[in-house]
């Protein structure tokens, strides 16, 4: 893959951007040239909002002031969020289970402290994005990225944009038939109990078997048991949009062999109806750990452009 992201020289390729993949676990903040180049980042632990947002302004800042004007900055957040511009908390995270962060101002107040266009996205839209536009997604009309890690999240994107109704997807959430070997388990989602994220996600992996599913044997059941559950995504979304990508992302997907079993459980629960194979249609990420700032990037671009 070049260096460059973007196919044609112009103004933006040679403009700086302020992005933010803000996690769970850890914010990254970077500036990243409109062609992609990453030029310099820096990394925050997630604590309380406060401490956690001023420190990633300020490193903002500085960096401005040692590398030039920032043109616009986009933010990859955890979530939920508020997407809806005419909204009077646009760019807040809102009901999270992420500790003292729900009703938390984030993105208005970037774009208040920086001085310029603000974009902003879940964390999964973002690195989708990304991977639409420069990573293994690249040229599909329409796309799915899924992050499987902390928590199970997923956006379509769709002519190069994410898909938005009332607010963002919650492919995490889906119901699903339960593997006739896991139905001792009541999950771990604190709203749905055994919804995928509440099956499939790491806690769910380590509360239910106390390890990690890289770090169980490679014949435990665990294995064929989470690929099950990730293989009625995969069909549950053929069946919808009939993606030419579902991205799978995410430390869980860091399973050695996992994504094989995802792929041929699909090809099996699928039966042969679908357009694309399971093989051609269900990829790992392109972009590896860039997806996140590209993804920034790529909110960026997008708010500067629409003003």
């Amino acid at each position: 893959m070049p260096t460059a992201v973007t196919d044609s020289a112009n103004s933006a390729d040679r403009q700086l951007f302020g992005c933010i993949e803000a996690g769970g676990t850890k914010f990254v903040a970077g500036i990243v040239r409109g062609t992609g180049e990453i030029i310099e980042t820096a990394r925050f632990d997630t604590g309380e909002p406060e401490a956690t947002i001023s420190a990633t302004i300020t490193w903002l800042q500085g960096a401005a002031a040692r590398h030039g004007a920032l043109a616009a900055v986009g933010i990859a957040s955890f979530g939920p969020v508020e997407l809806d511009y005419s909204a009077a908390n646009w760019g807040f995270i809102t009901r999270t289970t992420k500790q003292g962060w729900s009703n938390t101002d984030f993105a208005a107040r970037v774009s208040r402290q920086t001085g310029v266009p603000t974009g902003f996205d879940t964390d999964v839209a973002g690195a989708g994005l990304a991977e639409a536009r420069w990573g293994a997604a690249r040229g599909q009309k329409i796309s799915i990225y899924i992050t499987i890690g902390t928590g199970i999240g997923g956006a379509a994107i769709v002519a190069g944009q994410p898909l938005t109704g009332l607010n963002h997807s919650e492919m995490g959430h889906i119901r699903l038939a339960r593997h006739p070997d896991d139905h001792a388990f009541d999950g771990v989602c604190p709203f749905h109990g055994d919804c995928l994220e509440g099956l499939a996600s790491g806690p769910a992996i380590l509360a239910r078997w106390g390890a990690s599913l890289s770090d169980l044997p490679a014949d435990h059941p665990g294995r064929a048991i989470i690929a099950y559950y990730l293989a009625q995504l995969v069909v549950t979304l053929q069946a919808i949009m009939e993606p030419g990508r579902i991205v799978l992302g995410g430390g869980v997907m860091g399973t050695p062999g996992l994504l094989d079993l995802v792929q041929r459980e699909a090809e099996r629960l699928g039966g042969g109806y679908f357009r694309g194979t399971a093989e051609q249609v269900v990829v790992l990420p392109g972009l590896g750990d860039r997806a996140g700032l590209l993804g920034g990037l790529a909110l960026a671009l997008d708010r500067l452009a629409t003003g």
